[in-house]
């Protein structure tokens, strides 16, 4: 079954500037879809989804050849690092998606909270 890489797309699009995601993060709002299915989909990004905002459940960029550039956009929209160079996930980590993604979705909101809940244990 192929996945709908629009909807990982349109669910990284609810990151604002200033937070952070995991690739766990988005995929644990997207019924089927996992963390590396979200890696690939960033691969097939559009040119205006801000792909820097998602990161590996450590907070470290990924391992890829634009790490560097994904660090100096995070800092330049004043994301906070640790010393060990990961994020900093208690100042900058995702809330959630809005109402607007949430109407959209048909996702149960309670069961969303409960998801969102966890992303920070």
């Amino acid at each position: 079954m192929a996945t709908d890489f629009d909807a990982i797309h349109d669910l990284i699009r609810e990151v604002p500037k200033g937070e952070v995601a995991s690739y766990g993060m988005i995929a644990s709002l997207l019924p089927g879809v996992g963390p590396r299915q979200v890696a690939r989909a960033m691969r097939s990004a559009p040119g205006d989804l801000a792909w820097y905002r998602i990161l590996t459940s450590s907070g470290a960029p990924a391992d890829h050849s634009g790490a560097a550039e994904q660090r100096r956009r995070l800092k330049k929209e004043r994301v906070a690092f640790k010393k060990n160079g990961a994020v900093d996930w208690s100042q900058c980590r995702w809330r959630g998606p809005t109402q607007k993604w949430l109407d959209n979705s048909g996702r149960d909101i309670e069961e969303v909270m409960e998801i969102i809940a966890g992303w920070k244990s």
